[in-house]
């Protein structure tokens, strides 16, 4: 992997995390926990979509890497917060 990418992945990572945050909890986790949130998601939902079916074509492709990112974080997230109780 490239530097390129290397920083595109963690930028991903970064927004997916900082929008899941957002949504689930509230408020971001700073940068470290954003982005290990988003790649974290990224890895569910690289898991969960294709067995559900679930196929996302929105806009490019880093936008598309976004989303799907997010939803994964937002299971992640719910996940922990059940755990939590």
């Amino acid at each position: 992997m490239g530097l390129e990418a290397l920083l595109v992945f963690l930028l991903i990572g970064a927004v997916a995390g900082w929008l899941a945050g957002l949504v689930m909890a509230g408020g971001g986790f700073g940068l470290i926990g954003n982005i290990v949130v988003g790649i974290l998601g990224a890895l569910i939902a690289g898991w969960l979509l294709p067995r559900l079916g679930v196929s996302i074509n929105v806009g490019g492709p880093i936008v598309n890497q976004i989303i799907h990112a997010f939803l994964g974080a937002i299971v992640l997230l719910f996940i922990v917060g059940i755990i939590r109780r």
